[in-house]
């Protein structure tokens, strides 16, 4: 019978999972779980671990380390990935006053209704006095 020499080269996962060719049996196994790495927890690989406010201070920390040792091109790269960040912090900041700002306001219109309609009940409560 054929026999298949061993391959010479491992091949390493990078974490996509790709399918197997062969018997059906370890194809189910694969499905079961999909987007899964073996080890129970999902990972999202296109978002970073660390907050923006931390990311901004890492890109402009390896900026001024790159421009230290006279790298300018990478050190404008860093720079680049720091405003990115930066904008991003700014978007996020703003959002939170607006809601801020949303929740102030619903809650005074919420107060005036409130007083508006303990007015119309005094005034009721006039009208049938008299």
């Amino acid at each position: 019978m054929f026999q298949r020499k061993p391959s010479r080269f491992r091949r390493r996962s990078n974490g996509r999972g790709h399918r197997q060719r062969g018997g059906g049996l370890g194809q189910a196994r694969l499905r079961t779980k999909p987007f899964s790495n073996g080890h129970g927890q999902q990972r999202n690989n296109f978002r970073p671990f660390l907050s923006a406010e931390k990311l901004f201070e890492k890109y402009n920390s390896l900026a001024k380390e790159a421009l230290s040792s006279g790298d300018k091109t990478l050190s404008e790269n860093y720079l680049q990935h720091a405003d990115h960040f930066m904008r991003i912090i700014e978007d996020k900041n703003r959002n939170q006053n607006l809601n801020k700002l949303d929740v102030a306001n619903k809650s005074v219109e919420d107060n005036k209704d409130v007083s508006e309609n303990s007015q119309i009940d005094q005034v009721d409560e006039i009208k049938n006095k008299d």
